[in-house]
């Protein structure tokens, strides 16, 4: 059965819808690479486009740039690997400045399995008592603030000198929570909290911050992108927030159920087309 002319016109222009919308969000979100444009259409156009058709697509347009800074590989695999949420939590410093204030250090908590942004604090010093504050808000973020200490998650910090104090030790021994520290001089132990820190500077140190105030909106702003809209690839093109929520096996089988359907449709319009 041949293709009728119509037909054969409406999937011209279906392809070349599909293609518009490909450029159109590499134009909308420059910072995405061609897999997590791939998968920013696929999800919600409910279609299947692989990320080697999205690639030859934007550079062929002049839309494929190197990137902007080196990405730093998360981290070598622990002996023993997280395999649920909840189970290791990675805390870290990092510095920012503020144009006439100076620096502020924002700790953050991260769910090492899922890498949600459990907690975070924009803060003057870094101290033990900081530490202690943002580990209260992940907990209670978490639900676990009332959990008996056996369901608390183990920490895993660097050994600057916040983490070595005897207060967080007091603290986290109060918590029922195990205290697991990095080798000195080997960041890579802590790799996915650097490697957050690496995502977050290269986003928000694009601007200049006059006011504490519009540095806080502007992490927010970034935690809720990184928790619930960045794709990881090491998540299986998911968000953290996917993966911490249990929502991975589901969105997973549907994305398999699109890209089936996807290649049926186009093998039968391939087909149809060449009889």
């Amino acid at each position: 059965m041949t293709l009728l002319l119509g037909e054969f016109s409406d999937l011209l222009h279906e392809r070349e819808r599909v293609r518009d919308k490909i450029v159109e969000l590499a134009l909308d979100e420059p910072d995405l690479s061609p897999r997590e444009i791939a998968v920013a259409f696929t999800d919600p156009e409910r279609s299947f486009v692989s990320e080697a058709s999205v690639y030859r697509l934007l550079k062929a347009r002049g839309l494929v740039t190197s990137p902007a800074f080196i990405v730093m590989k998360a981290a070598e695999k622990f002996a023993n690997p997280t395999t649920a949420i909840n189970q290791l939590w990675q805390t870290d410093f990092t510095y920012l400045k503020v144009t006439g204030w100076g620096w502020f250090y924002l700790s953050t908590v991260l769910d090492d399995f899922s890498r949600y942004i459990m907690a975070w604090k924009l803060c003057s010093t870094m101290s033990a008592d900081d530490v202690t504050a943002t580990l209260k808000l992940a907990l209670q973020a978490a639900g676990l603030d009332e959990a008996a200490s056996e369901q608390r998650p183990r920490l895993l910090s660097d050994n600057g000198p916040s983490y070595v104090a005897s207060d967080l030790s007091d603290w986290l021994e109060s918590q029922g929570m195990k205290h697991t520290r990095g080798k000195p001089y080997h960041p890579m132990t802590q790799g996915k909290i650097e490697r957050w820190h690496l995502s977050l500077k290269s986003q928000i140190l694009l601007e200049n911050y006059y006011l504490p105030g519009d540095l806080k909106r502007a992490v927010a702003d970034f935690v809720e992108h990184y928790n619930h809209r960045r794709y990881h690839e090491s998540l299986d093109n998911l968000t953290p927030a996917d993966v911490y929520f249990g929502q991975a096996e589901r969105i997973l089988q549907r994305r398999e159920e699109i890209k089936q359907k996807t290649i049926a449709v186009r093998r039968r319009s391939h087909l149809e087309a060449i009889t």
